[in-house]
């Protein structure tokens, strides 16, 4: 589920206006509003939340913060409100948050300002000793819900009974729950990151000829034949829905990739036609695109890239340049007020914010810091022995994946 609203690219960055929908969508909550807690999973909270309303609410965070000291590290991703990322020790994408968090084995509290397959991430690669929070557990992530292990152990069965399982190497996106990856490193696979799918893939190439990728088909799909060579005939999608995920045994045996049906709902949102008519509005514009979108938009763009190939080629670019941006509204608002020189625009004229990403907000975060203020830990996430242990010999793999070349 998306927070939309109309936009019109202009010669600046503008902000539109909130609507009580947008405001519903992205779980604000006025003081005298109530929530289904029925709609999404874990979005209640033991204990009062502080109403949004509070004016208190900066210096409360501020207050507590200060008052956990270096017992507590802050991780806040690239998608978040500019109110939590003003908190956040270390901003990144998912695995360089996990990393970070990895790195600061002092932190009794790792107070993880994202999704929960993040949090799960940044549990996996931190000690025994540490404790990571996840200040709203509905803050979650559509795609790797997309893949569940029953549905991903059901598939594994059908390569095995077709005779391909034995060629088949699995890779999973970062995005993607604990027990995806426990399951790629137990079959011989590694994770991958936006930033090294392309060297995550060759890798995979060495070892069998055929690639299970999951659970984001156009990051896979995208790799393949932009960075691989490979043609889209090369590719088939597997439908968990259907049977024998919607492939002949034909189909399975002749695929070099065999890609889960799934996408994320914010960057499948562009379009071939979004990139045309703002290549019409503004002529000259550079058009820089993530690969979770979808195969043609990624072909229409300039530039493709990670999160952090997006923010480091608005660094690098030239005073004056135009750029329409195809990822979460959140990032390209905050490049927009970084880089004043550039016209900056959102590539789509819907804007659509991931709204579980945002369910991590101000009253949450507060809720949570003065919790541990008082003793108590709130949402902590835990990944079990068996499933930490073979994530990590999936993300292992991925640390030592030589780079492309060597």
């Amino acid at each position: 589920m998306n927070a939309c609203q109309t936009w019109r690219v202009t010669t600046s960055f503008e902000e539109p206006a909130a609507s009580p929908l947008t405001a519903l969508l992205l779980g604000v909550r006025g003081s005298d509003s109530k929530q289904d807690l029925k709609s999404e999973r874990g979005v209640s909270c033991p204990g009062d939340l502080p109403a949004a309303s509070d004016p208190d609410l900066v210096e409360r965070a501020r207050a507590a913060k200060a008052a956990l000291g270096d017992r507590v590290f802050v991780l806040g991703h690239h998608y978040q409100r500019d109110e939590i990322i003003q908190f956040a020790d270390v901003t990144g994408d998912s695995f360089k948050l996990a990393q970070k968090a990895a790195e600061a084995p002092n932190a009794e509290y790792i107070v993880f300002c994202g999704v929960h397959f993040m949090a799960e991430s940044a549990d996996i690669l931190t000690g025994d000793h540490q404790a990571v929070l996840l200040p709203d557990l509905a803050a979650g992530c559509s795609m790797a819900d997309m893949a569940n292990g029953e549905q991903v152990r059901a598939a594994w069965a059908l390569f095995e009974e077709l005779g391909i399982a034995g060629d088949i190497t699995p890779i999973t996106y970062m995005n993607s729950t604990a027990a995806i990856k426990a399951f790629t490193g137990e079959h011989g696979g590694t994770v991958c990151t936006s930033s090294n799918a392309e060297r995550a893939l060759a890798w995979a190439f060495e070892q069998r000829p055929k690639v299970f990728f999951l659970p984001d088909q156009h990051l896979g799909r995208n790799t393949a034949v932009h960075a691989h060579g490979l043609a889209l005939d090369d590719c088939v999608v597997y439908d968990p829905h259907k049977p024998h995920g919607g492939l002949t045994a034909e189909q399975l045996r002749d695929a070099t990739m065999i890609l889960w049906r799934g996408h994320c709902s914010v960057h499948g949102r562009f379009s071939a036609q979004n990139v045309a008519d703002v290549r019409a509005e503004v002529p000259g514009i550079n058009v820089l695109v993530h690969p979770e979108c979808k195969h043609e938009v990624v072909a229409a763009a300039d530039f493709v890239g990670s999160t952090e190939f997006i923010i480091n080629t608005l660094n690098n670019a030239e005073p004056g340049s135009a750029w329409a941006i195809g990822t979460e509204l959140n990032l390209v608002r905050r490049l927009a007020a970084a880089h004043p020189d550039k016209r900056v625009s959102y590539l789509d004229k819907t804007i659509c914010y991931c709204s579980t990403m945002n369910r991590i907000d101000l009253p949450h975060l507060v809720w949570t810091l003065e919790s541990l203020v008082a003793g108590r830990v709130q949402n902590q996430i835990t990944v079990d022995p068996s499933t930490k242990k073979w994530s990590k010999v999936a993300l292992d793999r991925m640390l030592a994946l030589p780079a492309l070349g060597d």
